[in-house]
């Protein structure tokens, strides 16, 4: 979770300082970024479920948290909701470039949710960026980590969100071809850049897991 936070916020503050002043979260869950935002012309939307939006602003009032300035919640179900629309009704500019976070959300997608979302981001102007997180299918992966595999995989279908969607590198590039350029890392790549001279040895194990951004 920390790597693909730091790797979606590093690859914002590319965007930022290239001119992009949208920045939209999709699927944010309880991310506080908006909280943090020390960018002073970018306006943060946050894309999710309705309910998870309503529990997160429970939470945050019970915190005596106020909300923060130049934010907007979009709630949106990826599933039966086009992300343009919900996006047009909240104030998004779609004649201006943005910065987009997809963490945590792809594998349980369909296939056609993916796209509709992709077909989405790539269509806006030159300068919009994408960092994501993906998982590499089952077929892929070791015969250990098949076994992690299962274990999480069970357990997320019974608790009714079961993963659907699973890619390649290959796959991945080829969906995401309406971008300029893309970079996709391993875990290797990520420990070398994020967890390298770490004293306590924090590192992410495992193959299963990729992060990439990519840009228009």
């Amino acid at each position: 979770m920390v790597a693909r936070s730091r790797y979606a916020e590093d690859n914002l503050a590319r965007a930022v300082a290239d001119g992009v002043e949208q920045y939209v979260l999709l699927g944010a869950g309880l991310d506080t970024f908006a909280h943090r935002n020390h960018f002073p012309a970018l306006h943060v939307f946050e894309v999710d479920h309705p309910a998870t939006q309503e529990w997160k602003r429970e939470l945050l009032a019970a915190s005596s948290l106020p909300e923060p300035d130049r934010h907007t919640y979009v709630p949106v179900n990826f599933e039966s909701q086009t992300l343009a629309e919900q996006l047009a009704g909240a104030g998004f500019n779609v004649a201006r470039p943005a910065f987009f976070s997809w963490l945590g959300v792809v594998p349980y997608l369909t296939l056609e949710a993916f796209r509709s979302t992709i077909g989405f981001v790539s269509s806006l102007p030159v300068g919009t960026g994408l960092a994501l997180d993906y998982s590499l299918p089952r077929h892929a992966l070791s015969p250990l980590e098949r076994l992690g595999f299962d274990s999480l995989a069970s357990r997320v279908q019974l608790a009714g969100e079961p993963f659907q969607l699973f890619f390649t590198p290959e796959e991945i590039a080829h969906e995401l071809r309406g971008f300029s350029s893309i970079e996709d890392l391993g875990s290797a790549e990520l420990n070398a850049r994020f967890f390298t001279g770490r004293p306590d040895a924090l590192r992410l194990m495992g193959t299963a897991g990729r992060m990439l951004s990519a840009w228009r």
